[in-house]
């Protein structure tokens, strides 16, 4: 559930970004909000595909789950119909070149990475973890999630940054819009961002301490999902768009046998 969530995700993202008009993004995100097979007419033909793939492949999960589970799905769909109006927002921030303050970027971009959707996706698969309480706690965004969202942004743009924008139609990061607020060199506002996601950290920290215990399993998922990011973007790498980057890692761990003695 959680890789081809992911997967459909990133190709949303790109398409939101990169390969569709400002008007074609409207039609996209109000297919999206109607999800609905019938929807697909109103959107470009190329756009049919991904639109039937990304309800099909959500609607086969409820075969996975068991009939008292099958509830978790809507959660799933609203989160997918909320990043998607946050994807036409940045959208229209790139059409109208606005040049958002760094707090308001972040209120959309930590959303936007889609962690705190991926965190109610994670819930459906992992069997009695994930009450329904849970949901609902995870649906409103707490601090937890919240603290999750803006650490993918944090740790996502300091190497975007560093290698520069491929796409001129890319919606400043959020390095960019904090060296514009504050009028301070690039390598200031690195050192900043990288300061606020360690905060951040913290305040994840502070958060799962507070917790309720019949939240805490919940909770302890999100924190594991945010900690692989630390792996991903490790020494300022950017692994999840250049994959081949954690390939020795991954051979390491799990393929490369470990000599004893």
């Amino acid at each position: 559930m959680f890789v081809k969530t992911f997967g459909l995700l990133s190709l949303m993202d790109d398409t939101y970004d990169v390969h569709v008009t400002l008007e074609e993004c409207c039609k996209l995100n109000e297919a999206i909000q109607r999800w609905d097979r019938s929807a697909a007419s109103i959107l470009p033909e190329y756009l049919h595909t991904f639109y039937i793939k990304l309800l099909d492949n959500i609607k086969e999960f409820e075969d996975t789950l068991g009939p008292h589970e099958k509830y978790r799905l809507s959660y799933a769909e609203e989160a997918i119909k909320s990043l998607s109006e946050y994807y036409l927002h940045e959208a229209k921030w790139s059409n109208e070149k606005y040049a958002p303050s760094f707090k308001e970027h972040l209120e959309v971009s930590h959303m936007s990475l889609g962690f705190p959707t991926l965190a109610i996706v994670m819930l459906m698969g992992v069997g009695n973890t994930a009450t329904k309480k849970a949901f609902d706690w995870a649906v409103n965004v707490p601090n937890i999630v919240r603290a999750s969202g803006q650490i993918a942004r944090f740790l996502n743009d300091i190497p975007s940054y560093k290698m520069g924008k491929t796409n001129n139609k890319d919606v400043a990061s959020s390095v960019e819009c904090y060296m514009k607020e504050h009028l301070v060199a690039g390598e200031e506002a690195v050192a900043v961002i990288s300061a606020l996601a360690e905060d951040t950290w913290r305040m994840m920290n502070q958060a799962c301490m507070e917790i309720e215990p019949a939240l805490l399993p919940a909770a302890q998922l999100v924190v594991n999902l945010t900690k692989m990011l630390e792996v991903i973007y490790l020494g300022g790498r950017d692994g999840y768009t250049f994959g081949g980057d954690l390939k020795s890692l991954i051979t390491g761990l799990f393929l490369k046998p470990i000599v004893v003695g």
